[in-house]
């Protein structure tokens, strides 16, 4: 056995092999429930629903040579999450490979120590995006070009080279700086070169001189031809205002971001799963993920001799250097702009740009370390590194699963939405925004619509307050700009929901919601409720489910409670009770008291008085501080809409009056 893994690990597709099992061990073992997320939402609708020429615009200002790129790849994938997922992994460790091509060259005889710096940087825990697919897919293909070409460099192809050097540059300014990382990585090609470091240097400008034209050309480009709009920071014009802030700022920002790139980032991967949490499922998993990543990395483990051992020291210091110089060249672009630099979701994408710094920096630091020790650590850093991966992963399933039980439920609840409507949400979803989840709004309610003018917007109160949505007040004019396309609507026109899974969506009303303290104050949808305008559901079926969202699900009990809220709505009460009898009679339960509230006015509108007096009770008793002053308004309501029954008993009182009387007693309303 041991023979036949010595001649595996041998073989010139060792590596490849090793580093793709480690990329699907870590982001790809539930490829197929992972969907989009984040800004693959919008993106991918404009390049799916609204054309090629709505990309181009889109990229227009930001960054127009990319999106060529999306409007190819568009062209040959379709719109399935598991093709992207896929294809999204595809470009992740491609790119890892030409970096082990290159790392390879650069340190020959190490090529264990150039398998765990490639393992480091395709695991690199600062990062917790890549199943953003559609669009992280294409910062791969990006991150491909430069490191292709550093390899097609260091092979002497210098025109293919210069070539993929101008993609990277021109396509995308994430990768920019890490271009200057290349006379470093000519310069350490030449160091076992028998030549004075004199003649070293001479021959690395010489052979980096075609490279310096292809960014002098770039910057031409990107400043005379195309400049980003920017973020409305300048450095220069803050130091001039004020000096001395401003430096104190910038050294804070510096030290912050490479803290957080260099050590913070792989605090991460201690975060262990428990069953009690994640569940056993996970936790089991998770174990066989680490445990599995562990061996791979130790059949490329070597026994050194003390030449190899002395090299190893000598080969730390160069992986040190590099890795602080990479991580400055890394962080310039965040430090100008003042942009943020944080393991957060979304602004841990900026940790990109430090990752190779961070990983060649912590290899270098695993080299110093004793021979018998070293192994063992990066062994513990590159698996737990992997099982951090996938436990994100099962985060990302998990909201992709709560995103489309979200859609599912609207579909159910509003088979029509008047165009020019705004729908307020509260933040729930982890990995999307309000813009996000705007795309498959459209998507579902506005489906043939591939002008430029879009129908609906979503809207997070917490997000757009005082900005895109100045105040939560009626008559205010909305305009929402997607840059292919862009929203016109007014405060008036609005739809609020409130989604806490595993509650159901709650299309919020005004009397009821305003006073809910169920909501939390913070989401401030309580506010947002009173702009909430039932009349902008149509009963028409109009929304068409895309693909993405797979089949209908089955029919639980958010189903009856979105249909029976529909029903209630357009004033069918006998549907209502005929929803809730076979709601109630489901293996399943309402998450929120107030999702009883249609049934117990559906029950009292038909007047089965003894339920809605039964389910009232049941709510109550979850919360009687909470649900006690909501439960007198829908009686009030109730008391308001229904008729005196004709029914008596033999004091001479109504069904009706009974059951107002015994609500009263039991919630102890006060008087109307």
């Amino acid at each position: 056995m041991n023979a036949l893994l010595k001649r595996f690990t041998s073989l010139p597709y060792a590596v490849p092999l090793t580093l793709f099992a480690v990329t699907i061990l870590a982001y790809g073992l539930s490829f197929w429930r992972l969907g989009f997320y984040w800004d693959d939402q919008p993106i991918s609708w404009i390049r799916y629903q609204l054309g090629p020429e709505a990309t181009a615009r889109y990229f227009s200002d930001s960054r127009p040579v990319w999106a060529w790129l999306y409007q190819l790849t568009g062209f040959v994938l379709p719109l399935r999450p598991a093709w992207w997922q896929l294809f999204a992994m595809f470009w992740r460790w491609a790119g890892v490979y030409a970096f082990w091509l290159v790392i390879a060259r650069l340190f020959p005889g190490r090529r264990e120590a150039a398998f765990l710096l490639s393992l480091l940087v395709l695991l690199y825990p600062g990062f917790n995006q890549q199943w953003v697919s559609y669009v992280y897919s294409h910062f791969f293909i990006v991150l491909f070009f430069l490191l292709f070409s550093w390899h097609l460099m260091l092979r002497g192809r210098t025109i293919p080279a210069m070539i993929f050097s101008a993609l990277n540059l021109l396509m995308f300014e994430y990768f920019f700086l890490l271009e200057f990382a290349r006379p470093v990585i000519i310069f350490m090609s030449l160091r076992d070169e028998p030549m004075t470091n004199r003649e070293r240097t001479v021959k690395t400008f010489r052979s980096w001189l075609p490279y310096i034209e292809v960014i002098v050309l770039a910057i031409l480009y990107r400043s005379l031809i195309y400049s980003h709009p920017g973020f409305g920071y300048s450095l220069t014009e803050e130091v001039a205002r004020a000096p001395i802030e401003t430096l104190a700022q910038l050294a804070g920002h510096i030290l912050s971001s490479l803290w957080i790139a260099a050590v913070a980032a792989w605090g991460q991967i201690f975060q262990f799963p428990t069953p009690g949490v994640n569940g056993l499922r996970t936790s089991v998993l998770y174990a066989a993920v680490v445990l599995t990543v562990g061996v791979f990395v130790l059949l490329f483990k070597n026994k050194q001799n003390e030449t190899a051992a002395s090299n190893a020291k000598h080969d730390a210091l160069w992986l040190i250097g590099l890795g602080a110089f990479m991580l400055l060249l890394g962080g310039v672009p965040y430090w100008v702009t003042n942009l943020p630099v944080s393991l957060g979701f979304p602004a841990n994408r900026a940790l990109l740009s430090f990752m190779f710094g961070a990983c060649f920096l912590l290899l270098g630091l695993i080299e110093l370390l004793p021979v018998r020790v070293k192994y063992f650590v990066a062994v513990l850093f590159v698996s737990l590194s992997a099982g951090r991966q996938f436990l994100w992963s099962v985060d990302y399933a998990r909201d992709w699963s709560s995103q489309k039980n979200l859609f599912w439920q609207l579909y159910w609840r509003a088979p029509g939405i008047e165009p020019g409507t705004i729908v307020l949400m509260n933040e729930e979803l982890s990995f999307n925004a309000d813009n996000s989840i705007s795309a498959p709004l459209n998507w579902i309610y506005a489906p043939e619509n591939r002008t430029r003018n879009v129908d609906y917007v979503v809207l997070y109160p917490t997000n757009r307050i005082g900005a895109s949505l100045p105040a939560l007040e009626p008559g205010i004019p909305i305009r929402y700009d997607f840059l292919a396309a862009s929203f016109e609507g007014n405060t008036s026109d609005a739809l609020a929901f409130y989604y806490n899974p595993p509650a159901c969506l709650r299309l919020l009303e005004p009397d009821l919601d305003s006073k809910n303290r169920l909501i939390p104050d913070d989401s401030l949808m309580r506010e947002a409720s009173a702009l909430s305008n039932a009349d902008r559901i149509l009963p028409q079926p109009r929304a068409v489910m895309p693909d993405i969202y797979g089949p209908e699900p089955e029919h639980g009990w958010c189903y009856y409670f979105q249909k029976a809220d529909l029903a209630r709505q357009f004033g069918n009460w006998e549907e209502v009770a005929s929803l809730g009898d076979k709601a109630f009679n489901l293996d399943d339960y309402p998450n929120d008291p107030l999702e009883r509230f249609v049934f117990i006015e559906g029950y009292a509108h038909t007047g089965d008085w003894e339920r809605a007096i039964e389910l009232s009770r049941v709510s109550y008793r979850v919360s009687r501080e909470y649900v006690g002053p909501l439960l007198c308004r829908l009686w009030e309501r109730v008391e308001a809409e229904t008729a005196e029954s004709q029914g008596r008993d033999a004091l001479g009182q109504s069904e009706r009056s009974e059951a107002l009387a015994e609500i009263h007693d039991m919630i102890s309303c006060p008087p109307p």
